[in-house]
């Protein structure tokens, strides 16, 4: 990898303190606090050198753009928020999944993705409230 810059390091450090999945625009806006005047394809490029150190990996959920975290993490799942569209690690995991699958067909592998609202974005229960 070239040489670790300040954009760099401020990239770098807005992903791995983050604890969860962020787009770019969250990088950005994240990485901007410590160098300033920070710009997109800066992010772009930078995000696109710490991939190919194997420092950040992606994070893809169906229909959208990806999204990274800081690489080498234990195994775990994701949960996208259906109102703000943040996404957040999940440490849970169903397990072995072969008994879904078709018969004579072997899982390799599997992404699991929850959707729902977040703790922030989630209704408030008020008290007396019914609903779940």
């Amino acid at each position: 990898m070239e040489r670790l810059t300040r954009q760099r390091s401020a990239i770098l450090a807005a992903i791995a303190s983050a604890q969860r999945p962020l787009s770019p625009q969250e990088v950005l806006d994240t990485a901007r606090a410590a160098v300033e005047g920070l710009g997109m394809a800066t992010v772009y490029r930078n995000i696109k050198a710490l991939l190919e150190a194997g420092s950040v990996q992606a994070v893809q959920l169906p229909g959208e753009s990806p999204r990274y975290e800081a690489a080498g993490q234990s195994h775990h799942h994701h949960f996208q928020c259906t109102r703000c569209q943040r996404v957040f690690d999940v440490h849970a995991c169903p397990g072995d999944l072969q008994g879904l699958a078709p018969q004579g067909f072997a899982v390799e592998g599997h992404e699991l993705t929850l959707y729902g609202r977040c703790a922030d974005c989630a209704p408030k229960a008020r008290t007396g409230d019914k609903r779940p």
